[in-house]
């Protein structure tokens, strides 16, 4: 059997943008549960999510590059990022063939097929796409 060790944390999630905000939340009972913000619910009989919240993508990602990114995959950047510095590894000493991420969505990329569907739809019919959806989705 082989041994795995967890040597770093990140958490961007609806109860902190942090482990330590995280923590804070889950100890102190807060709930993750507010109205949503990201879309117009007024047709819908839901009015509240669990959603990330003041999330600034600039603190890990160049500007540049922001826009390449679907929300989900700045967030597993951001985390890992995290993750890395909690865990103040230095990569030159050790065997980059021996070192793994893990981390998973459940449903990755959605809100930017929607912003390319919802564009898509409002146009002549000429598919005109961003070059990023399928990297963004992914």
């Amino acid at each position: 059997m082989k041994r795995v060790v967890i040597t770093g944390m990140g958490a961007i999630t609806p109860l902190g943008n942090t482990v330590n905000e995280y923590w804070q939340s889950l100890v102190n009972g807060v709930s993750g549960a507010k109205l949503i913000s990201k879309f117009d619910t007024t047709h819908f009989k839901t009015k509240f999510a669990c959603e990330v919240r003041n999330f600034d993508p600039l603190q890990y990602i160049e500007k540049s590059e922001v826009r390449k990114y679907d929300p989900f995959s700045q967030y597993a950047l951001a985390s890992a990022q995290q993750a890395v510095e909690n865990a103040q590894i230095d990569f030159d000493q050790l065997n980059k063939d021996r070192i793994g991420v893990i981390w998973a969505s459940g449903d990755g990329g959605v809100s930017t097929f929607e912003e390319q569907m919802t564009e898509y739809n409002k146009g002549n019919g000429t598919p005109r796409f961003n070059p990023f959806l399928y990297p963004k989705g992914s």
